[in-house]
């Protein structure tokens, strides 16, 4: 059963929970406390994990505490500051830019929004920042955290709705 808990994420890509070692893959210009949209940078703070999405049609749900919620085709995430549903997940198609949840890739197969500049959201401080599935290489994200596929499995298999992330500011 999951308990309130801290997952710790470090700037040189390593996630930590309960004493497990994770490789994790961070944004492509590392981490910082003056997150802004587009600049690819994983923010540096605490934040709640929302809820788990998946692709149903590819894996079966998470175990965990967490809420979980298939993707559809029609799901996307704005990312755009002048839209006014920004840094939320929308239904497509939608006239401002977005973010695609449903990818051919299998990075987003599942994906957790993180709390991060949601409530409430404040344009161009940053949006869709998730944990979600790595890429095989561990290439540079955007500005999210991402783990192995397995890892992502075994980590969420340990949260709760009180589950919080940590991003640690570089010492």
């Amino acid at each position: 059963m999951a308990v309130d808990m801290t997952i710790l994420v470090y700037g040189c890509g390593l996630l930590i929970l309960r004493g497990a070692i994770y490789r994790c893959a961070l944004g492509r210009s590392g981490i910082t406390a003056a997150k802004q949209e587009g600049d690819g940078a994983t923010p540096v703070g605490r934040f709640r994990l929302r809820e788990a999405l998946y692709r149903r049609d590819r894996i079966e749900a998470p175990e965990g505490a967490l809420p979980m919620r298939p993707i559809e085709p029609i799901d996307g995430w704005s990312d755009d500051p002048d839209d006014p549903e920004y840094n939320r997940r929308i239904r497509l198609p939608h006239q401002y830019r977005h973010e695609r949840l449903w990818r051919d890739d299998r990075l987003y197969d599942l994906v957790v929004p993180l709390g991060y500049n949601d409530d409430p959201a404040v344009p161009g401080l940053g949006s869709a920042i998730f944990l979600h599935v790595a890429a095989p290489d561990f290439s540079p994200t955007e500005g999210c955290i991402a783990l192995a596929a397995a890892d992502l499995r075994a980590v969420l298999a340990q949260c709760g709705p009180d589950t919080d992330l940590v991003v640690m500011p570089q010492q």
